[in-house]
């Protein structure tokens, strides 16, 4: 994709996402039934690098790391993400001129110093420009397993398309200006979501490459809600929902559900009913998105179909979830559908006791 507006750090999309969980047997199985593999393992540390079409995940279960000490505070969760850029050299060095913290990542003989600054609730984020195969941070600090694919297609999700972050009240302004001072990202969206009891505001940021979305989420209202209840059991600021994309959403949820993948609640039979008023001449099978719990969104005026298919896993580590997409044209976040799918989640609320209406 083109450059959307000015680059100056270079930005060119999602390089990786890295987990730890206090832990080791509780990533890998996750993993594994979200489609990905293990294809390599780094030569000095106890990491491994999971692969599903081009996205990278990182587990890092490397004692008296920053990812070990991030998951004794949070719990299990993604403890860092990486943006690919054209120069890391100067995008680190742009970023520490501009105020950034950096990050020291310990690196051992003939292994990479990948450079990171403080992202969001103290994890790294690292600036990436080494990626081509043969090239990369992986083919240099990693040994790829023999006779493993190193790019398996798994249910067939090729990139991450997302990473949600919720922030404290009062803090999503300061999210927003890291990234926009740093990276020259834009608001794209906003939301003021109100449910019958509780509320959340969001802000859409968007980077200038066109690949790294991230959303930023804070309460509304009087509190007590689901940004509250994150930030309470993640012990502070983080990453709430890690979105990944794929050509054929049916054929891949078909998938999960098969690798018992729990997914989210299905919206009640009229959600599906008023598809075609809300969207007129969307052209997709109602029947086949109800079967699955597909959310649809976008819009159809004057005959151009723009349209996002969606749907959410339950919470997988601790407070955080998976999001599932596929994009026909549309690059929202799925707005139609958020009051929706926030009404229905404080209704879980309620049924679990969390949310207690006066």
């Amino acid at each position: 994709m083109a450059d959307l507006f000015d680059n100056p750090m270079g930005l060119m999309g999602f390089e990786f996402v890295e987990f730890a969980a206090p832990d080791n047997d509780t990533l890998e199985p996750i993993l594994r039934m979200l489609g990905f593999s293990k294809v390599a393992h780094h030569r000095s540390k106890d990491v491994d690098l999971y692969r599903q079409g081009g996205i990278n995940f990182i587990v890092n279960r490397e004692p008296r790391s920053q990812a070990a000490y991030f998951a004794a505070e949070h719990g299990p969760a993604a403890c860092g993400m990486a943006f690919r850029v054209r120069d890391a050299h100067h995008a680190y060095n742009r970023a520490l001129a501009l105020g950034a913290q950096p990050v020291e990542i310990p690196t051992g003989p003939m292994e990479l110093r990948l450079p990171a600054i403080k992202g969001i609730g103290g994890a790294p984020l690292y600036l990436i420009d080494r990626f081509e195969d043969g090239k990369s941070i992986y083919d240099i600090d990693f040994e790829f397993l023999p006779g493993i694919d190193p790019h398996p297609t798994g249910h067939g999700f090729k990139l991450i398309d997302h990473l949600t972050h919720n922030v404290y009240r009062g803090r999503m302004a300061y999210w927003a200006g890291f990234y926009e001072r740093l990276f020259n990202f834009r608001e794209i969206r906003y939301f003021d979501i109100k449910g019958e009891y509780t509320g959340l505001t969001s802000r859409a940021m968007t980077a200038p490459d066109g690949l790294i979305r991230i959303p930023l989420n804070e309460e509304g209202g009087s509190g007590h809600g689901q940004i509250e209840e994150f930030l309470m059991q993640f012990n502070g600021e983080g990453i709430q929902h890690i979105a990944l994309l794929c050509d054929d959403l049916l054929a891949s949820v078909d998938r999960l559900r098969a690798a018992g993948v729990p997914l989210m609640t299905a919206p009640p039979a009229t959600y599906y009913e008023m598809l075609d008023e809300r969207l007129p001449g969307h052209g997709e099978q109602a029947s086949s998105l109800q079967t699955r719990g597909i959310l649809l969104d976008g819009s159809t005026d004057n005959g151009q179909r723009r349209l996002l298919l969606q749907i959410f896993s339950q919470t997988l580590l601790g407070p955080v979830f998976f999001e599932f997409i596929q994009r026909k044209g549309d690059d929202g976040f799925g707005e139609g559908n958020f009051k929706a799918l926030f009404e229905s989640m404080e209704r879980d609320q309620i049924r679990r006791g969390v949310l207690k209406p006066d």
